[in-house]
């Protein structure tokens, strides 16, 4: 087997909750807890779960944007987690984000032009200003806008138009691995429609490597190529997008998916409801940290065992003592 583009192990990132008089760790929120999962080239990793899982922290504690409390994040072979600043800032070239909110993440004094091209600038990617130009307009080119669109700011375009300037932004570097934080969800359904159809043609063109972070799993299983599911800052199951939608296994998973529309009327699915809301992450349950609202807990092993992501099928994984 050829050695993956991404490789992530146990990693866990822990945010302290300081108090007292002199501001004293007193609690932490375990936001991500042991999350392992391999990467190849070309491929497109959906991860989903509600709010608050860790799906996003995970994303950034890969690019460093956050430093990981343990564990380990290699990217072609290379320690990311070991790297200093300046290997890190090389790095950077080689992964980059898409942000999901297309208002805040666009600097409202920048022109669009000097958004995109400050990249090519911290980089040295261009050599005269007639280059710089040159590239700004074929990348706006790329993602479906205007060369004249270079000068104006961002507050003058619609949330697609922007969303497509951060993807413009993320592309100057002909970076390998992108990772798109809900770059979607805050945008119209029909256009996310479009977003997704030009990260696939990108993709396509550019040989591009895709961590696709969402919340929406219809989205998910339109560009993943596998999906992993996330519960309160662990992976629960990681299949092969059609499987998982098709076979799943895991009984959170089960519920996510009952909640997803059918577009055929005749068709009927049995709507799952979960008891109880979701525990705080700041003092997760022993054992499965699903246990609390799992209709087919067994109290016995599930509240006192913490379940491995363990391999039922090929390339099928699951977290549950009771499944697989």
């Amino acid at each position: 087997m050829t050695e993956p583009l991404l490789r992530v192990n146990a990693l866990v990132k822990h945010f302290p909750i300081k108090g007292g008089v002199f501001g004293r760790d007193v609690e932490k929120v375990h936001a991500v807890d042991g999350v392992s999962f391999d990467l190849a080239a070309g491929e497109t990793l959906g991860v989903v779960g509600e709010s608050g899982c860790g799906k996003s922290t995970t994303g950034r504690c890969i690019l460093r944007l956050i430093e990981p409390t343990s564990g380990g994040v290699w990217f072609e072979g290379r320690e990311v987690t070991a790297m200093g600043r300046t290997e890190l800032r090389s790095m950077a070239r080689d992964m980059q984000i898409i942000f999901q909110d297309p208002y805040a993440s666009l600097n409202p004094r920048m022109t669009v032009g000097a958004i995109i091209g400050e990249a090519l600038t911290i980089h040295k990617l261009t050599k005269t200003v007639r280059e710089f130009d040159d590239r700004i307009v074929e990348l706006l080119e790329i993602v479906g806008l205007n060369a004249d669109h270079m000068r104006r700011y961002p507050h003058e375009f619609s949330g697609g138009q922007r969303q497509r300037i951060g993807i413009a932004r993320a592309l100057a570097v002909t970076p390998k691995l992108i990772v798109c934080d809900e770059a979607v969800s805050a945008l119209d359904v029909s256009i996310q429609a479009q977003v997704i159809n030009l990260l696939e043609d990108l993709q396509a063109k550019f040989n591009l490597t895709y961590l696709f972070i969402a919340h929406d799993l219809s989205v998910v299983e339109h560009i993943s190529d596998r999906v992993a599911v996330m519960y309160l800052g662990r992976i629960v199951e990681l299949a092969k997008a059609r499987e998982l939608y098709i076979n799943p296994l895991h009984p959170y998973t089960e519920a996510l998916l009952s909640a997803v529309p059918i577009p055929d009327p005749k068709v009927k699915r049995k709507r799952i409801m979960l008891q109880g809301d979701v525990p705080s992450p700041i003092k997760p349950p022993s054992g499965c940290h699903f246990h609390t609202r799992c209709p087919i807990a067994d109290k016995s092993i599930c509240s006192t065992q913490s379940p491995p992501l363990k391999q039922t099928q090929d390339g099928h994984w699951v977290a549950c003592h009771l499944r697989g």
